[in-house]
């Protein structure tokens, strides 16, 4: 277990994916912190939390990847990102660091354009996870008052998706298909949020 907030940890998760695998190709960063608090009622521990997990893990990853990356000039660096990116209707720090992470997404993109290292981001919609549903029912920190001031500006939850459409989504950018893919973000939402 690895803590995507330690820079520490990041570092022993690739040394270790290097002692057992012998090298590391694809970087699909993950974790990620999701909630509804809305601006006011977020205190500052609480954002640099989920600041610390949503983008500074990232980040972190990143770097750590492109130290076996950029010798061969060759990986591929997928973000889990999400349609409240662009479509804010989550918690501030939540929303705020999905679209950050989309940002990051094309700036690794441009600082890789002359390898064959790709960096792409997915966006998930409605997807039937344990969070997913924890938000559904209002149960996720912050509860659903942000939803009473965003929910008429999406259509929440919408048609859902299952986790394997996300996964298939990584599937194509990670593979031959996806090879001239580069700084792009793939929103998987089944149309809920156009």
């Amino acid at each position: 277990m690895a803590d995507v907030c330690s820079t520490e940890d990041t570092r022993k998760v690739f040394e270790t994916a290097i002692k057992e695998f012998g090298d590391v190709d694809i970087l699909i960063n993950n974790a990620g912190i999701g909630e509804q608090k809305m601006i006011d009622e977020t205190d500052d521990d609480w954002m640099m939390m989920v600041m610390n997990t949503n983008l500074g893990g990232p980040m972190r990853c990143i770097r750590e990847a492109l130290k076996i990356f950029l010798p061969k000039k060759d990986g591929c660096i997928i973000n889990i990102s999400s349609v409240s990116a662009t479509r804010p209707f989550c918690g501030a720090t939540y929303t705020s660091t999905k679209g950050a992470l989309n940002t990051l997404t094309k700036n690794a993109a441009m600082r890789l354009i002359d390898t064959n290292i790709r960096c792409n981001a997915v966006a998930p919609g409605s997807t039937i996870t344990p969070a997913h549903l924890a938000n559904k029912a209002g149960k996720q920190p912050g509860g659903a008052k942000m939803l009473q001031y965003s929910g008429h500006y999406v259509y929440f939850p919408g048609p859902e998706c299952d986790p394997i459409d996300q996964a298939y989504a990584c599937l194509y950018l990670a593979s031959m298909m996806g090879r001239h893919v580069k700084g792009q973000i793939i929103q998987v939402c089944n149309g809920a949020f156009l």
